[in-house]
């Protein structure tokens, strides 16, 4: 039984009987109690027996909206010894205690929580309640400490929300983000972010002249973002409806966080034209509009089988990249100086599983492929202001990060929430005109009015690369087999 506390939308326990449960292993019995009853969260089993001597093992999950998960690990009961007959059979109820949530002092994503936990049978009550180390107000009492975790045994809602728009990332991609199971699911312990065919759905003629409207009745299916007209388009002979339907997921009504560890183990799509990310974004946007608020992309990438840049350097699946964005405003984004890269030493990131991490704290930011280092970003005391040199390039401007309470890591000083996609195309040149592709060449101009028109025109030379009747039409899609973040150490 958990008291009741103003935002909960969800207790996971975990629990074992005489079987170590360590850290946030699963136990023998995993439930999530989604609904209160009585004003608390209750969970009994009647169906565990535990007999004088045996010891319960157990942690909890208690997810607070917009706060994320607080965990409770390494807990344990032992039922007391007593000279009074035990049935053969109990209830077991699983007890915590919290305290009315204070302001933490820090700007970590969490409020304060003090926890007693207890484990009882309904026959007799346990011994009194201990009390575990005061926690952090992430939940941690010892670091590093986990502070979200996915394996992906389900497509966890409480978790991960759809963005619904086809505004295309404000790169005018050419895919529509949706919620639809085509797109976004889970099966066998990996998440499958999949584009797929609007026409599919539809039908070719939709493009040009249907009306896609997505502004939904809510509060689940409302559409995320109306920017580039992403809730409602009328597809015509020039300006057809996103050709492409794909899923972005994001945690930023769950989970938000402040200096980290965040490390994804997945394995990128393979097919002409498809951008593949995992990325961060501001929660408050503290410093004001793009870019001005950052962006961390930890990884990013092209599906192309063999795409070359004018340099004839590799840019497609057989690469990827990490990315810092910052600037005062739109068009003053120096990302070239927060940019690594890494090729991969045998196959592509297509056809095997890497461990993608980034380290995040008060004094830079850090990224690595397989453990190995690929962006180190770490300002001096001048910060990002000076990194970017704005007081030269673009002289007058006011410095957005001024008076920020981490001047040397402002825009990245504030709390970030993360994002997966797959996105198709798109006009901000992330694929350049002067490229070359092993095959068809790239099938529309980042400077066309009709863009989207002119890639699907083209859909017999990429689709192709897709290998839709393969694999389900897997190798196209980004696949997760899990996702976590780490506080490494108290905030400073």
């Amino acid at each position: 039984m958990f008291k009741d506390h103003q935002g909960v939308t969800l207790v996971g326990l975990h629990y074992s009987v005489n079987k170590v449960v360590r850290d946030v292993a699963p136990g023998d019995v995993n439930v999530d109690i989604r609904t209160k009853t009585g004003g608390k969260w209750v969970y009994e089993d009647s169906t565990t027996e535990v007999k004088p001597g045996d010891t319960v093992h157990y942690w909890y999950l208690v997810v607070i909206e917009g706060q994320g998960g607080h965990n409770d690990l390494n807990l344990q009961w032992t039922v007391p010894v007593s000279t009074t007959p035990s049935p053969s059979t109990s209830t077991s109820t699983h007890s915590s205690s919290t305290t009315t949530p204070g302001s933490s002092g820090s700007t970590t994503s969490s409020t304060h929580h003090s926890t007693k936990s207890t484990t009882t049978t309904t026959n007799k009550p346990g011994p009194g309640p201990t009390s575990p180390p005061q926690p952090h107000p992430t939940g941690c009492t010892t670091y590093p400490c986990v502070i979200f975790e996915d394996d992906f045994d389900t497509l966890d809602f409480s978790k991960w929300q759809h963005e619904i728009t086809m505004g295309g990332g404000g790169n005018w991609e050419f895919e529509y983000y949706t919620n639809n199971r085509s797109n976004t699911y889970v099966r066998n312990g990996i998440l499958f972010i999949k584009p797929t065919l609007t026409s599919d759905k539809f039908s070719e003629q939709f493009l040009s002249n249907g009306v896609m409207d997505i502004w939904g009745g809510g509060p689940a299916d409302l559409c995320t973002s109306n920017a580039f007209w992403g809730c409602e388009r009328q597809g015509t002979g020039s300006h057809y409806i996103n050709p492409i339907q794909s899923g972005r997921l994001r945690t930023v009504n769950s989970f938000n966080f402040k200096y980290g560890k965040v490390e994804v183990e997945a394995k990128m799509p393979t097919g002409d034209w498809i951008w593949p990310a995992i990325w961060m974004l501001p929660r408050y946007q503290n410093y004001g509009e793009w870019p001005a608020s950052g962006e961390i992309d930890i990884v990013e990438s092209r599906g192309n089988a063999d795409l070359k840049d004018e340099k004839g350097e590799p840019q497609g699946v057989n690469t990827f990249a990490s990315t810092l964005h910052w600037g005062p405003f739109y068009g003053a984004d120096p990302f070239e100086k927060t940019h690594g890269g890494a090729v991969a030493k045998s196959g592509t990131f297509g056809t095997a599983f890497h461990n993608y991490t980034m380290e995040w704290d008060e004094a830079g930011i850090r990224t690595f492929l397989d453990g190995d280092k690929i962006l180190d970003v770490a300002p001096d005391e001048g910060g990002f202001w000076k990194l970017g040199d704005f007081s030269n390039t673009i002289p007058g401007s006011d410095n957005p990060w001024k008076g920020a309470p981490n001047p040397r890591m402002a825009p990245f000083d504030q709390e970030f929430y993360l994002l997966m996609n797959v996105a198709v195309g798109g006009t901000n040149g992330f694929f350049q005109d002067n490229w070359v592709n092993n095959g068809p060449a790239k099938p529309w101009k980042n400077a066309s009015p009709t863009a989207p028109r002119d890639f699907w025109l083209a859909k017999n030379s990429w689709y192709p690369t897709w290998t839709p009747t393969e694999n389900n039409g897997e190798n196209a899609a980004l696949q997760v087999k899990s996702v976590r973040v780490w506080k490494l150490k108290p905030d400073p």
